[in-house]
């Protein structure tokens, strides 16, 4: 199998490139000029060095399979919302249609557990047919993207799977973030400051996330212009303080979690926690 990958360099797609790999998959990466992985990597696909808006259609001939894991400032701070949206949702679907021109038609795109938004409070556990209400730049553009991406493979009768992923974490992780930020704490001995914790989550780990991708290529079930969403988590819920109790006594940890000393963000979502057992199929076609 021979795929396209965007987002290769990244966090993800570092674990998702050495796990294709190990399953004789074929990649053609696309990253930004001068960009490197963030991990290393078992084997190099080949680089396309470029941009998600260039003209990359002679590198999309023969591919059997666009992967689309790149995403424009999915870290808070968020940029601001029509560059957001111009990056998640108009260059995203400009590159699936030169796919599609070049004989694309199978298309898997990440997406995020954010673009649930306000409607996440209203579920023990979150379906995928539930509202899309985002109130945030990037979560607002990733829930666009997904319609957009939607609309597409309906358009062009395409088998798309769309995998919603909730707290992602592990090795490769930006730095800023709350299980590397916990992690470094732990083993530098020092004391670490968080919210109180109360926040619930579906926390999976990133190396079970790039083998749900590679599930997603099969397809199985797939049928052209009905799209596939899946939310993908662990399966288990834990608020933000038992996941940090977790990994601190894992690390054994000298220093003490200092919980209530970081006050929540504006817009926190309190509960997060997916429906992972099915497909949504969108029926629309």
């Amino acid at each position: 199998m021979r795929i396209f990958l965007t987002g290769g360099t990244g966090f993800i797609g570092c674990h998702f490139i050495n796990l294709a790999h190990s399953c004789g998959i074929e990649i053609v990466a696309l990253r930004r000029p001068g960009s490197h992985s963030r991990l290393p990597l078992l084997k190099q696909p080949i680089w396309v060095d470029g941009h998600l808006d260039g003209d990359l259609t002679e590198h999309l001939l023969g591919i059997e399979v666009l992967v689309h894991l790149a995403s424009h400032t999915p870290n808070p701070p968020y940029d601001v919302l029509s560059r957001c949206l111009y990056w998640n949702v108009y260059a995203s679907i400009r590159l699936a249609e030169q796919a599609r021109q070049c004989g694309v038609d199978k298309f898997i795109v990440a997406g995020s557990c954010f673009e649930y938004g306000d409607s996440a409070g209203r579920y023990e556990k979150i379906p995928v047919d539930a509202p899309l209400l985002p109130n945030l730049s990037y979560p607002i553009s990733k829930a666009a993207a997904s319609e957009a991406f939607i609309g597409f493979a309906t358009e062009n009768q395409v088998k798309l799977t769309i995998l919603r992923l909730f707290q992602v974490f592990g090795d490769g992780e930006q730095e800023s973030r709350f299980w590397p930020s916990l992690k470094h704490a732990a083993l530098s001995g020092k004391d670490f400051s968080m919210s109180l914790g109360e926040q619930v989550r579906d926390f999976i780990h990133v190396s079970d996330v790039a083998k749900e991708f590679i599930k997603a290529l099969s397809f199985e079930n797939a049928k052209p212009g009905n799209a596939m969403v899946k939310n993908i988590g662990s399966g288990t819920a834990l608020t933000l303080r038992e996941f940090a109790e977790i990994w601190w006594r894992e690390w054994g940890a000298s220093g003490s979690l200092r919980f209530g000393e970081v006050p929540y963000r504006k817009n926190e979502v309190m509960r997060l926690v997916p429906e992972i057992s099915n497909f949504k199929k969108d029926e629309s076609s």
